[in-house]
């Protein structure tokens, strides 16, 4: 007798590849949900700093922290909603050569789909809430203050 292995063993071994491929493809997709939390966030901030002159305005004419927060949010909601329009539509395509990869999920899942859209959307729209709740802070006389 050679090459005595229990079964859990050799199942392990076995599985080897396909347990570092999706330990990898995790890595890599927790890796691209930071970077685009904080892509977002630092487009939002800069479409604040942008847009600072027109939120004082906005304030000095009886704008409330209300609706200066719900502009902001809104032009991240939409950003959101184009992203995800063009991340699903990209993903579905992509699905081809990841079936592969998958055990006991189908490539379209919706399930997996409606997750991962509730993530992102939730992660985006967070994202966008921060520089929106630091622009309700604009002070009028300093906003239009000329550089």
């Amino acid at each position: 007798m050679y090459d005595v292995k229990s079964m859990n063993q050799r199942i392990r071994d076995a599985t080897v590849r396909a347990r570092f491929s999706a330990i990898l493809l995790g890595v890599f997709a927790a890796i691209a949900l930071v970077l685009a939390s904080v892509g977002m966030y630092g487009v939002m901030s800069y479409v604040v700093t942008q847009r600072t002159r027109e939120i004082g305005i906005r304030i000095a004419l009886g704008a409330s922290s209300a609706d200066v927060l719900k502009l902001v949010v809104r032009r991240g909601a939409a950003l959101t909603l184009a992203g995800i329009v063009i991340g699903v539509t990209g993903a579905l395509a992509a699905t081809r050569v990841l079936s592969t990869m998958l055990y006991e999920v189908k490539p379209g899942d919706p399930q997996t789909y409606a997750a991962i859209v509730i993530v992102l959307a939730t992660v985006a729209l967070l994202a966008s809430y921060i520089p929106a709740r630091r622009a309700t802070w604009v002070d009028p006389s300093q906003a239009l203050r000329t550089d």
